[in-house]
């Protein structure tokens, strides 16, 4: 440090420090300490003693990258992906998968005891995923015309091929793209699939789009598959129809080695830079694949929303209904219930499962999943959460013997909360994605009267400081 700031006990931005790591952090940073004065660190593993440059310095707290590791943590491990470090999409991949469990564990119990005031939570130990590596059933790449080049690629890399990238955007660079080669959370045919599509549209000159200039033909690469049936998506979305070049595109998907169940093409001249097409077109399979979640078949087309870890979803809805304690006569209300994968997974065990989301379009594939998995004793209900718990909507539907709820990151609307404490239902399970609000939402729950009986952690996304839970809870005193 500076003399000033080694007076003053506060680092300041271009500091070199000497710390030790002592815990990780939420957002995937990790928490050392300057006397007092927070340092959240990045690229740290608790345990570690780093040098690290202060990047950014605020009132209570600074900001700093590692640059050099003087003693390496035990939970320090080498990261399998080139990348790591410059892609960000796994911040956790140098940390030992133990203690990526460990630390998730821990940030549940953090959020309930600093969030929800509660004392000694119920938190079970981290259901690990059934594979760390090559888990993701959905990768979404983005085509641009600037590429980030990493240090040892400067000077090296003619200007044609800066000007035309196929990756991941670099964080908080949302105009530089970076080249993958291997993405260790997709299958190796998804790799393949990755390299010859860039090559062959870099081979051929057709440029990507520009978000500064609007033109170009090349937006993104949507690859899906089931990780049950095989089968293989590539949804290719473009400025235009390209009739001149996608055939021999479509010729190179359908070698062997690649696996490709169905070619779509997506055509948008929209300057938003969604992966959706205004019109799709079908170049060979029937634009759709086939995956096994339980006992039920889905149809998966290029924009569906499907839970992006297959393997651990199955673990996931198994703990959501082992929590509801159901029996064959219970009727089941499954709030932000999607695309209905809760409502199926839980339907042939109960008397019948009410369905509730916002979203017209993912009520439209429920209602097609219940038909094709032969299940009819579902009913899916288009509308608001809110309007619809606290308004008459629901008010001839059949008494709910347990609420289900799988809110987004921000939780559940506080008259959402409220109308379920009033309900009277006496068991609720809450899957949550974020730990934060869930505790906040559980915490408004108990003064209904709701007890937390178990909070069951879930590793949907390994190598990321995401976590999910299943959380049970009970009312007390209900009839």
């Amino acid at each position: 440090m500076t003399e000033t700031s080694l007076q003053t006990g506060t680092p300041r931005r271009g500091d070199v420090l000497e710390l030790d790591i002592e815990k990780a952090a939420f957002e995937g940073r990790c928490i050392a300490h300057v006397g007092d004065f927070v340092v959240f660190v990045d690229g740290a593993v608790p345990g570690d003693r780093v040098n690290a440059t202060v990047l950014r310095k605020k009132k209570q707290f600074a900001e700093a990258r590692v640059e050099e590791v003087l003693e390496a943590s035990p939970y320090r491990v080498e990261p399998a992906c080139a990348h790591f470090g410059v892609c960000g999409g796994c911040k956790w991949q140098h940390m030992s998968y133990e203690q990526q469990l460990h630390w998730k564990r821990t940030h549940v119990t953090d959020a309930f005891e600093r969030i929800g005031d509660f004392t000694d939570p119920p938190v079970q130990e981290t259901l690990p995923s059934v594979t760390p590596f090559f888990y993701r059933n959905k990768m979404e790449f983005s085509f641009g015309e600037m590429r980030w080049l990493l240090p040892d690629e400067l000077g090296t890399v003619n200007r044609d091929a800066e000007l035309f990238a196929l990756g991941l955007h670099v964080p908080k660079r949302y105009d530089r793209i970076l080249h993958i080669d291997e993405c260790h959370l997709q299958s190796p045919e998804s790799n393949r699939i990755l390299n010859a599509t860039r090559d062959f549209f870099s081979r051929h000159g057709i440029p990507a789009f520009s978000t500064r200039t609007h033109e170009g033909d090349l937006r993104h690469l949507v690859i899906r598959e089931g990780k049950h049936s095989g089968e293989r998506m590539v949804y290719l979305v473009t400025s235009r129809r390209m009739e001149d070049i996608m055939p021999e595109y479509t010729a190179l998907l359908r070698h062997e080695e690649f696996a490709v169940s169905t070619l779509v093409q997506g055509v948008t001249t929209r300057r938003s830079t969604v992966a959706i097409g205004e019109e799709d077109i079908v170049h060979f399979g029937d634009g759709t694949i086939r995956e096994t979640l339980g006992r039920n078949v889905f149809r998966i087309s290029p924009t569906s929303f499907f839970q992006t870890n297959t393997l651990q979803a199955e673990r996931l809805y198994a703990l959501a209904a082992s929590a509801a304690e159901l029996s064959a006569d219970d009727v089941v209300w499954d709030l932000y219930c999607g695309t209905g994968t809760i409502s199926l997974f839980l339907a042939r065990d109960v008397r019948h499962v009410l369905g509730v989301e916002l979203n017209e379009g993912a009520i439209r594939d429920a209602e097609k999943n219940a038909a094709d998995n032969a299940i009819d004793n579902t009913t899916f209900i288009c509308a608001d959460i809110v309007d619809a718990i606290t308004s008459d909507t629901l008010r001839d539907a059949p008494a709910p013997d347990v609420i289900i709820t799988d809110p987004p990151r921000a939780g559940m609307h506080a008259k959402v909360v409220d109308a379920i404490g009033r309900s009277g239902v006496r068991r609720l399970v809450y899957v949550s994605c974020n730990p934060a609000t869930s505790a906040r939402d559980c915490a408004l729950l108990r003064e209904h009267g709701y007890i937390v009986e178990a909070i069951s952690p879930v590793d949907m996304f390994p190598h990321t400081y995401h976590i999910e839970c299943v959380i049970r809870l009970r009312k007390e005193n209900a009839e």
